[in-house]
């Protein structure tokens, strides 16, 4: 992998666009992210913007009336439930429901299993990324929630994505490793093509670009600024801590896990009491 450019090179372009159908940004989404980035967001607007949008209002209320706003009153209108979620987590929940939506056409049980993971998982890390010092939580659970997902792309886009997937884990292998060896692009390359579609932040796609890569910690901040490795030592941290809660497999290798602790600087104590926020949060989360 060459160390010096942190860019998407016009040939990744070409294999991505050639071969995967990428989901482009819905105009709503669009507009939540312009109204969410004001100064002075109003809220009523994008109350307005997202009760035009069933997915989006229901996650909203959702969210809203769910134990993690630690609250016994419901909120029964999507103002209220703006309101007391505030514009960060509106904003949040706006992009998750339009890139579930985005994706489809894959067996029911696996895409849910595949958004229940990821969802927690992006919960997680913003949890994780709240106890860091200038590491923004939005930014975390945003990446989190989409440095995998051009995985269902590839699984729709190719009929045995799923051997390789399968084969990735059962052998060790980095799942990137083993794209490359099967397809004409990884799912790496093709999210930070998603990500930069959809008019998220740069930072974000340079840390899916290269959130496999075995040597990330030891790369030049030319390659990939810090912000980027940030979110991506959060999130493998909240890896293994739902990981361990959840007793399933994710892929993440324990010496990029103590790297990641490492660059953090969370000490054993810090980790003991994230491993409990984490799991309360995924307690809450299934009520």
């Amino acid at each position: 992998m060459p160390l010096n450019r942190s860019e998407l090179s016009q040939e990744d372009l070409q294999k991505v666009i050639a071969t995967i159908d990428i989901p482009s940004c819905p105009e709503m989404v669009g507009e939540v992210l312009q109204e969410g980035q004001k100064d002075d967001p109003d809220q009523g607007r994008l109350a307005e913007i997202i009760c035009n949008d069933v997915g989006m209002s229901a996650a909203a209320l959702k969210l809203a009336n769910s134990p993690l706003f630690g609250t016994s009153s419901p909120v029964s209108t999507v103002r209220k439930a703006v309101e007391r979620l505030g514009t960060k987590n509106v904003v949040c929940v706006a992009v998750a429901s339009a890139l579930r939506a985005s994706i489809t056409g894959l067996p029911t049980a696996w895409i849910e299993q595949f958004w229940k993971q990821t969802m927690l998982l992006a919960l997680a890390s913003s949890l994780v990324a709240r106890r860091q010092f200038g590491i923004s939580a939005d930014a975390a659970y945003t990446y989190a929630l989409f440095h995998d997902a051009a995985i269902p792309l590839m699984m729709r886009r190719f009929p045995n994505y799923g051997e390789v997937l399968e084969k990735s884990r059962g052998e060790g292998i980095a799942l990137n490793l083993a794209e490359e060896q099967y397809f004409p692009c990884s799912h790496p390359v093709v999210g930070a093509l998603l990500v930069r579609n959809w008019g998220l932040p740069p930072i974000l796609g340079q840390a899916i670009r290269f959130h496999h890569e075995t040597d990330v910690y030891d790369l030049p901040d030319r390659t990939l600024p810090g912000g980027a490795l940030s979110l991506i030592a959060v999130t493998q941290v909240a890896e293994q801590l739902v990981s361990e809660v959840l007793d399933e497999n994710f892929e993440i290798r324990d010496a990029l896990f103590e790297r990641a602790i490492d660059f953090l600087g969370i000490s054993d104590d810090d980790l003991d009491e994230l491993r409990h926020r984490v799991a309360t949060a995924i307690e809450s989360a299934a009520n």
